[in-house]
């Protein structure tokens, strides 16, 4: 068996299917050969060792065909430096991995395929941490050599590992074959990643359909994924993609007619709107329109109960449009109840579920997250669930409640409407049976859902489902200026800020340097502002924007080391431009389906599950660099782990979005006033804001930044067609 050794000067040609290749080597000399054989991973540019035999093929000349080979060593040292901290071998971190990379340099691989006992010579590796980091690195050995060849293309090593997770040693042949396959296949690379790799290889035309037919379908996506759109009009998508391909607009018409054509994309029109949808919004408003009209129009009688004994038995009175609202809610199919904070929905859901109860039928309640799932619990003394959990949401196979396996209850109350997306609740209605009563409840004047659609205000606008507005303000919630002054803001009034011992405060700051350094220190002296000592659990700081010195960015990182800094014996980890550490509070950034979870019960059982979903709060209870995982109790109780590769689904908590914080509820809030001039600063981003707050509310900043947000009552349209649609079929009769 012959031996050859060079550098892969081109890859002549590569099947995707078998990794069968034609490639032209370098040699030391300076000779060029052909090289064939099955060789998925050789890439340009890298040096390879080969063995196999020399032949004369009667076409093509001198060959050599190629029965093994390997990498000799990858381009640069920071491509080893990466993945040796990626978090992928058990035992090495970044501090590590820079440690080992300046020991052995461009000899790191050798050394530890050939002498694997040198890394004692590490500081802090003894035998026991070097037999780890071995047994790691042979077990991932086989993804080295994808790991570090993608690395030129910009691909961090978690998108590679994906990657390698579903196309294998096949990997880069599949890369080259298709770059904008990728986006469909793997989570978390987009059409920029795929663009930026097939600019890098040969044979892509900037105008080939394959980019153009990616860069539409990643358009639409955007804007589902980063405006709430369920769809574009034809003229915006168009432009949009027109900017974002640089093609020429009858190229993109001629791509989306064949994206339309095949069936990856739908057009039809909104109203007088020519639109365009990704196939699965399209089916889902349609689904969440045939199904709250078929809800509607089913006939319930409305069940005999003694009013006066369930007021007395719940200690509670209601006021006469309380009454009038319970008697709807037990008599219609479907019904919102929508009203301010204050206006009593939490007490109307308390004496529906106790009348349900009362009279033997059997009630759901459901948030479409664990806090406001939590707090329906506490509020009504009846068992509440995430919509998820309400579902039975098991990784791998979807909703285990559906229309083959619907709920058999009599009653569902959702709660947190606004924050209902039209994937979420096109499932739920999915579970949902004609006959069942269907409550929806929320505040139509919050920011809309994070996920796209914009579910609560569309069934609202479209009036063809009955509406409950709840308007008075009761005696208890008058006490409180933070529900004033939130009406005052929603009705474009300026709230009162010089009331005595008021729960709303504030604070005129001049500078953002000063309203950030006001903010540490109210949060490290609690006693002097705070109504509370634990400023740790107790206080959420809500920023309108994520950059700039007041941004969630800057305020977390001043936050972290003033709150939680290092200290010995607690471990932290380096991921990017962010540090974890043990104590840090944190959010989940993305819905991750698969996560699994154990929650400890207070009968002293347990409860096991999976899902760590976008905006979740937690806090990081331990970090295990050697497994590479840190484990995060979520507020809720629930405890997960997460290993290194799902660690960029995490972001400090202690600074939140204002958007990131719709549906959670925290004891004490604090609002940086800044950048009056910006026209994201909206009327409803403050009162969303401030309604987000149970015992005091502290604003640092300007009072005209305060005043401009109130006077700019601009919100930004989603373009949604369930309200057109419910419209639509209540015209011709219903379904």
């Amino acid at each position: 068996m012959a031996e050859l050794t060079g550098v892969v000067n081109s890859i002549i040609f590569r099947n995707a299917e078998n990794g069968w290749t034609v490639l032209e080597l370098a040699l030391d000399d300076g000779d060029r050969l052909t090289v064939v054989g099955a060789l998925p991973l050789a890439n340009v540019g890298e040096r390879i060792e080969l063995e196999g035999e020399h032949a004369s093929h009667p076409k093509y000349g001198s060959q050599f065909k190629a029965v093994s080979y390997h990498t000799v060593a990858p381009a640069t040292l920071s491509a080893i430096e990466t993945y040796l901290g990626s978090g992928l071998i058990k035992g090495v971190g970044a501090a590590t991995a820079r440690a080992i990379v300046e020991k052995f340099g461009m000899d790191t691989l050798s050394v530890l395929d050939e002498d694997p006992l040198r890394l004692s010579e590490i500081p802090g590796i003894g035998a026991k941490r070097r037999d780890m980091i071995l047994a790691s690195y042979t077990e991932n050995r086989m993804m080295r050599d994808i790991l570090l060849a993608l690395e030129p293309y910009g691909i961090t090593v978690n998108q590679a590992y994906k990657l390698y997770k579903i196309y294998g040693e096949l990997c880069l042949a599949r890369i080259e074959e298709d770059p904008y396959q990728i986006i469909r296949d793997v989570e978390g690379i987009g059409f920029v990643t795929a663009d930026k790799i097939a600019q890098n290889v040969s044979g892509y035309s900037f105008e080939s359909e394959s980019r153009l037919r990616a860069g539409l379908l990643y358009a639409l996506s955007m804007a589902a994924n980063e405006y709430g759109h369920t769809y574009l009009p034809k003229t915006s998508l168009l432009n949009y993609a027109g900017k974002l391909l640089g093609a020429p607009e009858e190229r993109l018409i001629d791509t989306l007619d064949t994206l339309v054509a095949r069936g990856e994309a739908v057009q039809q029109f909104v109203g007088d709107t020519e639109a365009l949808f990704l196939p699965y919004f399209d089916r889902m408003e349609t689904n969440i329109a045939e199904k709250l009209l078929r809800l509607s129009q089913k006939p319930v009688e409305n069940p005999f109960f003694d009013f006066a004994a369930v007021q007395s038995a719940q200690k509670l009175e209601l006021s006469a449009q309380q009454r009038a609202t319970v008697l709807t809610a037990l008599s219609e199919g479907a019904l919102v109840i929508t009203g301010g904070p204050g206006t009593g929905k939490t007490t109307i859901i308390r004496f529906i579920t106790a009348i349900v109860e009362e009279i033997g039928l059997e009630v759901a309640l459901t948030a479409p997250t664990g806090r406001a799932a939590k707090r329906m619990s506490d509020a009504t003394g009846h068992d509440a669930k995430t919509i998820h959990r309400l579902l039975e949401y098991v990784p791998g196979e979807g909703f285990l409640r559906n229309a083959d396996d619907p709920l058999y209850v009599d009653m569902v109350i959702v709660d947190e409407m606004s924050m209902v997306d039209a994937a979420l609740m096109n499932a739920l209605l999915k579970a949902i049976t004609v006959g069942t009563r269907l409550i929806l409840v929320g505040d139509s004047d919050q920011l809309p859902s994070v996920g796209a659609g914009d579910v609560l205000r569309d069934i609202i606008s479209s009036e063809t489902i009955r509406v409950v507005r709840l308007d008075e303000i009761f005696r208890q919630a008058q006490s409180s200026m933070i529900v004033t002054n939130a009406h005052r803001i929603n009705m474009g009034f300026a709230p009162l800020l010089d009331v005595p011992e008021s729960d709303f405060l504030f604070e005129d700051v001049a500078s953002q340097d000063r309203i950030l350094d006001r903010i540490l220190h109210i949060c490290t002296h609690p006693g002097e502002v705070l109504a509370t000592n634990e400023p740790l659990l107790d206080v959420q700081i809500l920023a309108p924007m994520k950059k700039g010195v007041l941004g969630v960015y800057n305020i977390n990182a001043k936050l972290q080391a003033a709150l939680n800094p290092p200290a010995p014996g607690k471990h932290e980890h380096i991921s990017g431009d962010s540090v974890f550490r043990e104590g840090d509070r944190i959010m989940q950034m993305k819905n991750n389906y698969k996560i699994e979870w154990k929650k400890r019960l207070p009968n002293g059982g347990s409860e096991d599950g999976a899902g760590a979903f976008n905006g979740d709060l937690g806090t990081i209870f331990q970090i295990h660099e050697m497994d590479r995982s840190l484990s995060v109790i979520f507020d809720d109780d629930r405890l997960a782990v997460f290993d290194y590769t799902h660690i960029d689904e995490l972001e400090l908590a202690y600074c939140i979005s204002i958007h990131k914080s719709q549906g959670s509820e925290f004891p004490i809030v604090i609002l940086p006033m800044f950048g009056a001039a910006s026209p994201m600063m909206t009327r409803n981003l403050l009162y969303t804001a401030v309604t987000r707050a149970k015992k005091q509310v502290i604003c640092i900043g300007r009072r005209d930044a305060m005043m401009s947000m109130i006077n700019n009552n601009r919100t930004d349209r989603r373009y949604t067609a369930l309200c057109n649609r419910l419209s639509e079929l209540k015209s011709l009769g219903g379904v």
